[in-house]
């Protein structure tokens, strides 16, 4: 087994039906921190309009993994 972190970005809109959630993998804590860093400043950039019309979250999940075929190790293996 492997760690990876999960990226997870959730995303309530008023009026539908549920939460919208997306994820993403990264090898390193390190990496997905940035990743979220990128997502959330992505948001804080959008309108006051669209922000107060849509709520996020994102999360960086540590996640025990098989080894996934073409993911970069994070020691080098």
């Amino acid at each position: 087994m492997v760690k990876v972190w999960l990226l997870l970005m959730l995303i309530s809109v008023p009026n539908q039906p549920s939460v919208k959630y997306t994820a993403t993998i990264y090898s390193t804590e390190e990496v997905c921190l940035e990743a979220r860093r990128g997502y959330i400043g992505a948001f804080e950039a959008k309108p006051r309009e669209y922000k107060d019309r849509v709520k996020t979250e994102a999360f960086c999940i540590p996640f025990e993994s098989y080894p996934i075929m073409g993911m970069q190790s994070p020691m080098g293996a």
